[in-house]
């Protein structure tokens, strides 16, 4: 069993949070109460409410007389005020009215005809969110799909898989395991995004929302524990710089040490994210910062399934070997975003970031599974990746108004350039490899020393995109909106056993257009409609003529309802779509003994997903707050030359949802609890492979209370609270016979955070 999980408390977490609880309690009794602020920054996007602030602020600091009571600048600033004075209250909110990531503009959820999703900072905190998928589980029609266990992030949305493709503010990443402790929320947007985005997989994407700096002082140092020997030591902090907030900074900083339900499963994060903001002028600023993230996880492939069910062992059982199984990921990203407001209408941004993640991994691999269903041969995996991202784009958003109507328009142009290296050892069948008994499993196994590396892999994407976007106000109830964009796209990919590959390039240029149009027949009610045809990933290989494939193209028809109630503080999106991925490879149905070399393949698959969606947020009193999902996923295979045609699609359930309720009662106390059902799911394309549907409760109790001006909270969630035994995902990027992933049993996590 997992030796970690008798372990004492952490030295280090110890000595941490000592220190700076002491310090902080020191420090509370300095500040005055006015100067508390909460952790979340409402519309970082908004240049237009950005400058009112700091208009408020001025004023705060005595740099303007004040104005008459009856001055319309005044009224203004009194207004202003109302929206950032308690941020503390605004933490709280499970509902955000605006997100960005629809349109790359500032654009209230009820005006955007698409559909978006929005997990507040108020919702990760309730439910103790640590990980990137305890957010998404929030949204309709995702689902989680991990590697090697906890070493790299990546989704399946209404049916595709995003293929280990995650946005941080806007710009895509390389795959890795993300940390969510300096998020501000997360933004999920369905459907094919290419108009803005450029080449990604039609089902969605999603984009986390990084905290930026304050002007006012905030600190707020957190430490978790719990089950299977978890601890997690948080902090953050920021404020001015300089006393007249022109340069501002924010500092989060995480330690994690964890065990695992799993046998010989470990977990170890260091993460620091400082960063400045500087306001060069009333009009222009300029935010950078720096992410260090170290992360040493055991390679986890699961449990094997036997027959079309996951195997009869103790979820806790482990098909690797102990001694040999380290994934180590180390991740450095650079950012910087520059914002010139022209005037109250026009504004020009940039955003920049760079990021590099190398990787190393040995890890004992299950290859097949023998006649008699329980001896597994394996194989060794061993060596180490190289990934590097630069991504950047400039956006010119502007506003105006001809022949009657009102325009928002965008002007973009973006660049990525993703590039990945590996050099390993992969071996399958070597003899001091052993088999091992799925059910009465013996470790120990002697590596020899100096392996050669015989796996040789590169890879590189790039692409330049630019795109033109009009949100038009026909009328005040009629919103039409459009978005053109045309990419010039190259992916080259190469292998080779013995060096350096020489990479195969495959280039596509395509224009992705989206039209979608909204009416607002009342204030609390929009009905909108949209199209979009978009590019996909590059299509490499052979075809029968030795010329290049068309790559993937994915088209959808979504309709759907919006509704915002309860003078805006709850908001529903019911929506309905059919969406359908083309040109996806499958095997040439040809005569084999007339092709010689690679095998022969045609981009004729096709694969189609229909659905239901209906997401809800906020809060139905001032003490009831709600979030809560359903989705019915209809997901087909439509054309395959592999014997798939009417297949489900793998991991994807034809229903699932969810629902958390929050309850703050009198004296600072406050109860949640939550429910997550899914339906079975297929776990291969041959759908030979089934993980039972399954249904997992949790709840949450915190306690809030004052030290002078400083609040503390203690909190504890229990999830699973059946400690049902069921299996979230499965990998299907590996051997869909192993790679089933069980879900955590009863666990609890405390936590006691400080803030002033």
């Amino acid at each position: 069993m997992n030796e970690k999980n008798n372990r004492p408390f952490s030295n280090l977490n110890i000595c941490v949070a000592a220190l700076f609880i002491s310090t902080l309690s020191v420090r509370a009794a300095e500040i005055p109460i006015e100067n508390r602020v909460g952790t979340e920054e409402m519309d970082n996007a908004s240049s237009e409410r950005k400058s009112l602030q700091k208009s408020a602020e001025d004023k705060t600091a005595g740099k303007e007389s004040p104005k008459p009571a009856e001055s319309p600048i005044s009224l203004d600033m009194v207004t202003v005020m109302d929206k950032y004075e308690d941020e503390e209250e605004q933490r709280g909110r499970y509902y955000v009215p605006d997100a960005t990531t629809a349109t790359k503009t500032d654009t209230p959820l009820m005006e955007t005809p698409a559909s978006i999703q929005v997990v507040p900072r108020a919702v990760m905190d309730d439910q103790q969110a640590i990980r990137l998928e305890d957010i998404v589980r929030n949204v309709s029609g995702v689902q989680v799909k991990r590697q090697l266990g906890d070493l790299f992030d990546s989704f399946i949305i209404r049916g595709f898989d995003t293929r280990f493709t995650v946005y941080r503010d806007g710009l895509r990443l390389a795959e890795q395991s993300f940390e969510t402790a300096n998020l501000d929320r997360t933004e999920v947007l369905k459907g094919p995004a290419s108009a803005l985005f450029g080449r990604i997989e039609p089902g969605g994407l999603v984009n986390m929302v990084t905290k930026k700096p304050l002007t006012e002082r905030y600190y707020s140092l957190g430490q978790q524990f719990g089950s299977f020997d978890l601890y997690r030591t948080t902090l953050d902090a920021t404020g001015p710089v300089i006393d007249n907030g022109d340069l501002s900074y924010r500092l989060n900083f995480v330690y994690l040490d964890s065990g695992s339900f799993r046998d010989f499963v470990d977990r170890e994060r260091k993460f620091v994210a400082p960063q400045l903001t500087w306001r060069l002028t009333e009009n222009t600023d300029i935010n950078f910062g720096y992410e260090f993230k170290d992360d040493a996880v055991t390679g986890d492939r699961g449990i094997p399934a036997i027959g079309n069910r996951p195997a009869k062992v103790p979820i806790s059982r482990f098909i690797g070997e102990p001694d040999f199984s380290l994934n180590e990921a180390e991740s450095h990203l650079g950012h910087i975003t520059w914002t010139h407001r022209f005037n109250d209408d026009w504004r020009v941004q940039q955003k920049f970031v760079i990021n590099f993640v190398d990787t190393f991994n040995r890890n004992i691999i299950p290859v097949s599974l023998r006649g008699d269903n329980r001896t597994i041969n394996r194989g060794l995996f061993n060596g180490s990746t190289e990934r590097e991202t630069y991504a950047t784009d400039i956006n010119l958003n502007g506003k105006f108004e001809a022949f009657g109507t009102q325009h928002n328009v965008l002007v973009g142009f973006d660049f990525l350039r993703f590039q990945s290296r590996r050099g390993v050892t992969f071996l399958t069948g070597a003899d001091f490899i052993p088999t091992l008994d799925t059910f009465n499993p013996v470790y120990g196994i002697a590596i020899p020393d100096n392996l050669p590396v015989n796996n040789f892999f590169s890879t590189k994407q790039q692409w330049f995109g630019v795109y033109l976007q009009d949100q038009i106000d026909l009328t005040r109830n009629l919103h039409l909106l459009f978005s053109g964009r045309y990419d010039w796209a190259e992916n080259a990919s190469g292998f080779s056993s013995t060096g350096s590959p020489n990479l195969n390039t495959v280039r596509n240029n395509e224009f992705s257009p989206r039209v979608g149009l909204l009416f607002s027949p009342r204030d609390w009610l929009s009905l909108y409609a949209d199209w979009t045809h978009a590019l996909g990933a590059a299509n490499a290989g052979q075809s029968a003529d030795g010329k290049p494939f068309d790559p993937e193209f994915a088209e959808q028809f979504e309709g759907g309802v919006k509704l915002e109630l309860l003078d805006g503080r709850f908001n529903a999106n019911l929506a309905v779509y059919e969406l359908t991925k083309e040109n996806i490879l499958t095997a040439a149905r040809v005569d084999p003994s007339t092709v010689t070399g690679p095998a022969i393949q045609e981009a004729i698959g096709e694969a189609r997903s229909r659905g239901v969606e209906f997401d809800f947020a906020g809060h139905l009193t001032d003490e009831l707050s709600v979030i809560g999902s359903y989705a019915y996923t209809d997901t087909r295979v439509l054309n395959d030359n592999n014997g798939n045609e009417g297949h489900r699609l793998p991991n994807v359930p034809e229903h699932a949802g969810s629902l958390w309720v929050n309850y703050e009662l009198p004296f600072g106390f406050k109860l949640g609890t939550g429910v997550y059902i899914s339906d079975k799911r297929q776990g291969n394309a041959q759908n030979d492979v089934q993980l039972p549907g399954y249904v997992r409760w949790d709840a949450m109790a915190a306690y809030q209370w004052n030290i002078g001006v400083s609040k503390i909270t203690a909190q504890v969630n229990v999830n699973n609270i059946l400690d049902k035994e069921y299996y979230k995902f499965l990998d299907i990027a590996g051997n869909p016979r192993f790679d089933i992933n069980p879900g955590e049993p009863l666990t609890v996590i405390g936590s006691l955070r400080l803030e002033y």
